[in-house]
């Protein structure tokens, strides 16, 4: 995850330890900015110390930025962009199709997750999945785990599976799907 924020041929400033999650979250202004919910400013210095202090607290279904094709939300279209972000993408190929599909596109020589299970296509769950382990390697929290108050990982995982089976929604949702299924699943 580090290597995947760190800007090409730079370094974080200051630098993330890759054993030590303390430094992360929002006490890190890279993985601040990526978590910050999209209704908030991470470049407000008061929301920068309300989420560092715990004085404002992130609701599971708040969608941070990092969820947003380049971390832009757009409040006058909220499907625009989202669940298109890089880093969402970067993680499910590193998951599901192999961790070398990340770094140059070229063909792992064993079988990856979705070929070994049969995958054909991406599901509500394995997005949901993917986004939910990509916040919490983002995040300080040291330990996943479903009672996890501050970080809500459960609750995140269940909202977001919510919408993405929402019939309301099927047309912005087949289009994200579709989107996936040519962006990952068939490259």
């Amino acid at each position: 995850m580090i290597d995947w924020i760190t800007p090409m041929g730079g370094q974080l400033n200051p630098a993330i330890k890759r054993n030590k999650k303390a430094e992360r979250g929002f006490q890190h202004d890279v993985t601040g900015a990526l978590l910050c919910p999209v209704e908030l400013n991470w470049d407000n210095n008061e929301v920068k110390v309300g989420l560092r202090i715990g004085e404002l607290t992130v609701a599971a279904d708040s969608w941070p930025r990092f969820m947003y094709r380049d971390n832009a939300y757009d409040p006058e279209n909220p499907w625009k962009g989202l669940l298109r972000g890089k880093l969402l993408v970067t993680a499910f190929k590193h998951i599901f199709t192999s961790p070398t599909s990340v770094d140059d596109g070229s063909r792992a020589t064993r079988a990856g997750n979705a070929r070994i299970h049969g995958m054909t296509s991406v599901t509500p769950g394995s997005i949901a999945y993917v986004a939910t382990q990509v916040r919490f390697a983002l995040s300080s929290a040291e330990v996943f785990s479903r009672s996890d108050t501050a970080m809500n990982s459960a609750g995140f995982y269940d909202v977001l599976l919510e919408l993405l089976t929402d019939e309301e929604d099927k047309e912005e949702i087949d289009a994200l799907f579709a989107w996936w299924n040519r962006c990952v699943l068939s490259c």
